[in-house]
């Protein structure tokens, strides 16, 4: 993130983001896998605001009312708030709200109350990102197949067989890479909002005093008429903009110019023309508000257009399984969940990647949900808490950006953020009311995923605490070695460690079991910087401590996948020492994680933290060393 004075487009990427070819290529494939929570929005949005809990009637001036509200809401919330300014703080061409907090976290002070409180922020407002990734697929599918009950309602009794099926297929074809599965889903996408708008323009064509809505008149009017309980119709309101969370954290994926093009051209006017034309039909038909969205479509496209509703489902779980992989490796680079496999899926653009513990982690939960609510109108219940709850968060986290690092577009960016504040704020109060309904289901996710976060941060540091604490320092270790050396042999013996002051325990029990020494011996200790990639000149550092020892720091970024044997080899292109391959072995100890009372961390979370511990990926394979090139020693350190 560069510290100009003035927020800036970073959606071509030096780092392969956005290539600069293929621009209409990359909207194509931003519209396949971004929009697609956003754009499955109007099968579910109108229906939720008049269901009966809402108490609302079908009246003229109420559904004028509704559809002002959610044309600002798309207007304020996401143009405004997420495409024109939010997408401008990237992290190096990242987004999301991981790397919001990292970058919010650069502009304050190391270890300072204020960072901490950021980083606390950051991780509730990913754990409640991915109660919102567990709601969208299941509620989208459903809304969609939902659409069989308008054309055969004898058909009822398959409409959730038929989603768990669905969705099956959606997550089993994940580990495709979002290239692949962008390049088929683009082209449908852009059928399904192309129909959006269709159907929009033939029902406004016979009730146009729905165009009134535009006046945000309708909407102060609704407040005027409903009092303190028109603040409650937010709750549904908050489905027309879930999905501006997702297109912040996919702008790894295509870039933010392809995202905001696609947004402001195509993607924009197509939902709002949909809203627009079921409120036609509304205005004329009041008895179509059960299901608005396939009322409004012509009785010979029905069939058609549930099965392209179903398609464009499937890509609005695409686009919050995309953003979840990218908050996943995120936060694993900054050490808040265990180390998990990561596959790349393309060879152009990094920030492409699978992680299978996540996918199918995901589809359990998906499912499980479908199979407890059973219809798209019990999940809206619980759908929009997490979301509106991240969209503050991220509010939040912005208004300290633009104070840090804008110094001139921030008089007007700290203001909009304050309206912004009591927007979401207004969202958080109206799903809030629906607690007891369903809504609990994302909130106590949120905080088992927030408790798992901070524990396995937690347990890191008291790990690393208690290494350093049993170890002894390298600067008085190394001059009594050498005092009596042990016999030495060729090659280099690189010892991995969280602690490079400290002899490493992989290096004690060498010397204690074998009684040898390498000849060359190296230290080597990785960092994670808060950018998304490391500087090429600051890759490598490397000290020399004497009798052939080295300390060798290799530094990545959160969004590079770590290639350690690599990164070595290249240390001689920077005036570095030279790495064979064939004569270097790689020491690493693999601790026992012993949970004890009355220290560190209660005693139930120490136990939480060895279990993470215990079935994390291993650090060796999570930084590519080769197997046959690796000595693995074991060590039991309690907390």
């Amino acid at each position: 993130m560069s510290t100009s004075s003035t927020p800036h487009d970073n959606g071509h990427s030096a780092h392969g983001h956005a290539p600069a070819a293929g621009g209409m290529a990359l909207m194509i494939g931003a519209i396949g896998v971004v929009f697609g929570d956003i754009g499955t929005s109007p099968l579910y949005t109108l229906k939720e605001a008049f269901s009966p809990h809402y108490g609302l009637n079908s009246d003229h001036d109420t559904v004028l009312g509704v559809l002002s509200l959610a044309f600002w809401a798309l207007n304020i919330v996401v143009t405004l708030k997420y495409v024109t300014i939010i997408m401008r703080a990237d992290n190096e061409g990242e987004g999301g709200i991981m790397a919001l907090m990292a970058l919010t976290q650069r502009t304050l002070r190391h270890g300072s109350r204020s960072a901490y409180v950021v980083g606390i922020l950051g991780i509730f407002g990913a754990s409640l990102f991915f109660g919102d990734g567990v709601i969208t697929p299941a509620i989208s599918v459903l809304g969609a197949v939902e659409g069989l009950e308008v054309a055969a309602p004898g058909l009822h009794a398959f409409i959730v067989p038929i989603t768990v099926v669905v969705l099956l297929a959606v997550f089993a074809v994940q580990r495709f890479g979002t290239e692949k599965i962008g390049k088929l889903f683009g082209p449908i996408t852009s059928i399904w909002f192309i129909s959006l708008a269709a159907i929009g323009i033939w029902n406004i064509v016979d009730a146009p005093e729905v165009l009134k809505a535009f006046n945000p008149m309708w909407a102060l009017r609704f407040f005027m008429e409903h009092g303190w309980h028109g603040v409650f119709i937010l709750g549904a309101v908050v489905l027309a903009v879930t999905g501006g969370e997702a297109l912040y954290a996919d702008m790894g994926h295509f870039g933010a110019k392809p995202i905001r093009h696609a947004w402001y051209f195509f993607v924009l006017p197509c939902l709002v023309l949909n809203y627009l034309g079921q409120g036609a039909l509304v205005l004329n038909h009041p008895e179509a508000v059960k299901n608005p969205f396939f009322e409004a479509v012509p009785e010979w496209a029905l069939y058609p257009m549930i099965i392209l509703a179903t398609m464009a489902a499937v890509i609005a779980s695409q686009s919050v399984i995309t953003g979840a992989f990218s908050v996943s490796r995120q936060a694993m680079q900054l050490g808040y969940i265990p180390r998990m496999r990561i596959t790349h899926t393309s060879h152009d653009t990094i920030g492409q990647i699978y992680i299978p513990g996540i996918n199918w982690g995901i589809a359990v939960m998906v499912i499980g949900l479908v199979l407890a609510f059973r219809s798209s109108s019990n999940l809206a219940v619980a759908y929009g808490i997490s979301v509106s709850a991240t969209m503050l968060i991220d509010t939040l986290l912005l208004a300290l950006v633009a104070r840090a690092l804008w110094p001139t577009s921030r008089y007007w960016i700290i203001p909009l953020c304050a309206v912004f504040f009591v927007i979401d704020l207004g969202f958080v109060i109206a799903n809030g009311a629906k607690l007891m309904q369903g809504a609990w289901f994302p909130v106590v996710l949120g905080l088992v995923l927030f408790t798992m976060m901070r524990t396995w941060r937690r347990g890191r540091e008291l790990l690393r605490d208690e290494i350093r604490k049993d170890g002894i320092r390298i600067d008085t270790f190394l001059p009594g070695l050498m005092l009596a050396p042990p016999v030495r042999v060729p090659g280099t013996a690189v010892f991995l460690t969280a602690d490079p002051s400290v002899a490493p325990h992989a290096l004690m029990h060498n010397l204690k079991h074998n009684k040898v020494l390498h000849e060359r011996n190296v230290f080597l200790h990785v960092v994670t910087l808060p950018v998304p990639y490391a500087p090429e000149g600051q890759r490598l550092k490397i000290e020399s401590v004497g009798d052939e020892f080295y300390r060798i720091y290799v530094r990545f970024g959160f969004m590079e996948t770590p290639d350690v044997p690599l990164a070595l080899m290249r240390s001689c292109d920077h005036g570095g020492i030279y790495f064979d391959p064939m004569d270097t072995t790689f020491f690493a100890s693999r601790e026992t994680i012993v949970a004890t009372a009355n220290r560190g961390m209660p005693i139930w979370r120490d136990k939480l933290f060895a279990l993470m511990h215990r079935n994390a990926a291993p650090a060796t394979g999570f930084f590519r060393i080769p197997g046959n090139r690796l000595v693995e020693l074991g060590a039991q350190v309690e907390i």
